[in-house]
């Protein structure tokens, strides 16, 4: 073996024996006990991956590698979610057609993967642009299709009319496109709907079987929103028409002074008066500029136009007026609400805005001051005076049955899915329409219904989706009546390929059906799924809805698809710009007297920690890095941040702390090496035989609840400590580097096979620890800068000032807060504290 640690042989040697050997296929049904680890697959941008990417990558490759060596057949598969508008921009800016930008950015990513020695099942690739994917897309809307569970609705979308594309809220800010600036309208349009809403409850109730983080659970819980309350009816006065309101307060219905409409709600331009008409009209065009997200975020700033028109509150007679205002929105609810100032805080500003009366109907507040949320005695109620909040909800729910202007309802805040999209890079939907005006889903035989290739692929001139140029696609044969039909010209949503992609990896060459029943019953559920906390309720949600209707149906055998979700924290970065807002990369800028300053001109520059975005110039590659330390030193650069879950900020500087380690474990093997043959340590190494046993015990319980970073502090702690003996047996080396072996794979590969081993080191048993053999206890130290608490480092009970010191000047916390500093002290308590007595600034 080499003197010196050199990665660029030794990762390439091991990424082709990989390849070559298919080390990590696995089988589609094995003998061993199973464990799926997923990563939430990444949308292939034109950018190839930053630094701050593979985070969550590598944290579930090593999971997958140590559960491998613990026995179980691991599955670990890898793909694209292809589809969407994203590649469309990219490809019209480009001139160059969606699925060559596809390609292209597929073939990057896969390269950068591969370079960091991620192991996975690569036969299992899969794209959800290709046809032979999308096929059981369309199969899976059919199904929901025979369910009921899709259907067409006009409902009011976002509108780009420069587009020709319906955009999500999230897509539209002060009513223009956020990418472009083109404006945005409301408008009704036919969409085509998924009834996500058919399964609320189930979505919100069997949050209880996941091992999930009860911050997310809490999200999902809100996007849901389940309420339980009243439906009311209220008619309008001198007018054949009525409206409802569904309220979770229907025993205040006595304090209602007010009502408020939807703009956009069907009734306004209906009971309007003539007076109020102008009023009404420039308020309903103001509010169509913006999306529902901006309408909700600006629900504190209160604007509303009263009709002129009064509604009937049922319990009393009394007439009210009937506004309009733009925090009601139709789509949520019924449109439309009523107004209890004195205990709904939204309420007392909307009638505070604009004099509205306000009559107390629960004592115990001050309703001069605020509305009152609480409990108390009704008062001003009637029949309803005297009683708590709940006993007057009941008896109120009973008296509006009983007159027929009410009933009891439960409601959600979660919507039905708006599942079309008038662009082109997507999969078509499944459905003909006939000339005689029947709708007719495509028979299953005829999938997939494949994307015709169109080399123009914006709307057409009269606004229709750009699948209707492919005029000998669009107009076919319906195969059941035989009839000339048109194809849909709408495509599906992004979401649509990521809802079910990781039942396509259980068996992805399966062409005759969406995955076999064996499979499923042997691989499901997804036992670690690894991705960003950004997916909390879109994708997460669609897909545990689209698994239910396929539990319902006989498709999967489990009830929730994903049995532990882990959210891996954001990697951010360091930007620098001047006073004008120009970016500039950080080897453009020099540090000084505790500033930073353009080293060109010693113009001083701003410096932020943020995102990393190719247009802050604060990007970094793992291309580069790898090229200059290797992959296993960005490996456990990465893991040894710190936490896996929380942010972290990346500091190229910092990763030579781990590249010295792997240098140091390389010349531990070749410089200490004992192989006289013994399987048993000898006397002198007794010491080092209980760090080894303990150093096991740590990592194993590491790596299983996912602290990485105290697991490589466990692994440095023992390098050192071994570095100090005269000789190492092979024993405790075999053990240290099948530890060492999920974390960096490359050099454990290597050091594996000199010390005379055939097979890889992949499939070698995870060592075990001897409980009798760990005798001594190991402490948390307190790592402290000038003072401050900066870090915790866990040691072993005992060990030296040296030791501590240089296992505390590895944790990236405190490596932070020393840069730019000398230290000019250092006070060291045993198995209690160190600190750096630091000066600079």
């Amino acid at each position: 073996m080499a003197k010196v640690y050199n990665h660029k042989e030794i990762e390439v040697k091991w990424q082709q024996y990989w390849e070559q050997q298919k080390t990590f296929m696995t089988p589609t049904l094995g003998s061993r006990p199973k464990y799926y680890v997923l990563d939430m697959f990444p949308y292939p941008s034109g950018q190839g991956l930053h630094v701050g990417h593979p985070k969550g990558y590598v944290g579930s490759d090593v999971i997958a590698r140590y559960k491998r060596m613990q026995g179980y057949d691991v599955l670990h598969p890898m793909g694209w979610d292809a589809f969407g508008l994203p590649t469309e921009r990219q490809a019209a800016k480009e001139g160059i057609h969606p699925a060559v930008v596809t390609q292209r950015n597929t073939d990057t990513f896969r390269q950068q993967l591969k370079k960091l020695g991620l192991n996975y099942d690569w036969s299992r690739e899969i794209c959800t642009s290709d046809p032979s994917y999308y096929k059981w897309t369309q199969w899976i809307f059919l199904k929901l299709y025979e369910q009921g569970l899709a259907y067409q609705a006009e409902v009011p979308v976002n509108w780009c009319p420069a587009l020709g594309t319906v955009l999500a809220n999230e897509e539209v800010k002060d009513g223009v496109y956020v990418e472009t600036g083109d404006p945005v309208e409301r408008r009704l349009m036919k969409q085509w709907m998924l009834r996500i809403t058919a399964y609320a409850d189930r979505l919100l109730n069997d949050l209880d079987l996941v091992d999930w983080p009860e911050s997310l659970k809490e999200m999902q819980r809100n996007w849901i929103g389940r309420s339980e309350g009243a439906r009311i009816r209220f008619p309008v006065a001198h007018h054949s028409s009525s409206f409802e309101v569904f309220s979770t307060r229907p025993d205040t219905l006595f304090a209602c002074t007010y009502c408020v409409l939807a703009p956009e709600h069907p009734l306004v331009s209906e009971i309007t008066t003539e007076a109020q008409k102008q009023a009404v009209s420039n308020y309903v065009e103001q509010t169509s500029r913006l999306s529902e997200r901006e309408r909700i975020a600006q629900a504190e700033i209160k604007s509303g136009v009263f009709t002129g028109a009064y509604a009937v509150c049922p319990v009393n007679g009394q007439l009210i007026p009937i506004w309009i205002a733009d925090y009601v929105l139709l789509s949520y609810g019924t449109g439309a609400v009523f107004g209890c100032p004195a205990h709904d805080e939204r309420d007392y500003a909307f009638a505070k805005r604009f004099g509205l009366p306000i009559l107390e109907v629960v004592s115990g507040g001050d309703i001069q001051k605020k509305a009152y949320t609480g409990d108390g005695a009704h008062i001003n109620s009637g029949f309803l005076d005297d009683l708590n909040n709940e006993t007057a909800k009941k008896r109120i729910i009973t008296w509006l049955q009983k007159h027929g202007c009410g009933e009891a309802q439960v409601t959600y805040r979660l919507r039905d899915w708006l599942f079309s999209r008038q662009r082109y890079w997507g999969e078509p939907i499944p459905v003909l329409f006939r000339e005689d005006g029947i709708v007719t889903p495509v028979p299953e035989d005829q999938l997939p219904v494949v994307l015709p290739h169109l080399d123009e692929i914006t709307p057409t001139p009269d606004g229709q989706p750009p699948l209707a140029r492919a005029e000998d696609w669009l107009h076919t044969i319906d195969p059941r009546s035989g009839k000339p039909a048109l194809r849909e010209t709408n495509t599906m949503p992004q979401w649509a390929g990521s809802c079910w992609y990781y039942l396509r990896f259980i068996d992805p060459n399966n062409s005759e059906e969406p995955w076999s029943k064996e499979a499923e019953q042997h691989w499901m559920p997804v036992d670690l799924y690894v991705g960003g906390a950004e997916h909390a309720t879109l994708h997460l949600l669609y897909a545990r809805f689209w698994h239910k209707v396929l539990y319902d149906i006989g498709y999967v055998s489990t009830p929730e698809p994903f049995h532990k979700l882990f959210n891996q924290g954001m990697i951010l970065s360091r930007s620098f710009r001047d006073v004008r807002g120009k970016y500039y990369y950080p080897y453009e800028a020099i540090e000084k007297d505790g500033g930073w300053f353009l080293s060109s001109t010693g113009e001083p520059l701003e410096t932020k920690i943020e995102k990393m975005s190719k247009s802050k110039c604060n990007v970094v590659t793992p291309d580069e890095v790898i090229e200059e330390y290797g992959a296993d030193s960005l490996r456990l650069y990465e893991m040894f941040l710190g936490p896996l879950e929380e942010e972290a900020l990346w500091q190229t500087d910092q990763i030579l702390g781990v590249r010295r380690f792997l240098e140091r474990t390389w010349r531990l093997f070749f410089e200490k090496r004992y192989s006289s043959g013994s399987s048993t340590f000898q006397q002198s190494d007794e010491e080092l035989e209980i760090l080894l046993h303990k150093t096991i015990k740590k990592a194993t319980e590491d790596i299983e609840s996912l602290r990485f970073n105290t697991a490589i502090s466990h692994l440095m702690s023992f390098v050192n400590e071994a570095t100090k003996r005269s000789y190492v047996s092979d024993t405790t080396l075999s053990i240290l580097v099948r530890l060492l072996a999920p974390f960096a794979p490359h050099i454990a590969e290597e050091l594996w096979e000199y010390l005379g081993n055939e097979d890889s080191i992949t499939y070698a048993p995870w060592p075990q620890y001897d409980q009798e053999k760990i005798i001594e206890e190991s402490v948390n130290i307190a790592v402290q800068v000038s003072g401050k608490l900066r870090s915790v480092v866990e040691v072993a009970r005992g060990s030296t000032e040296e030791v501590v010191k240089e296992i505390a000047l590895q944790t990236p916390q405190v490596a932070n807060h020393l840069q730019g500093k000398s230290i000019v002290k250092t006070i060291f308590v045993p198995d209690k504290l160190i600190n750096f007595v630091v000066k600079g600034t």
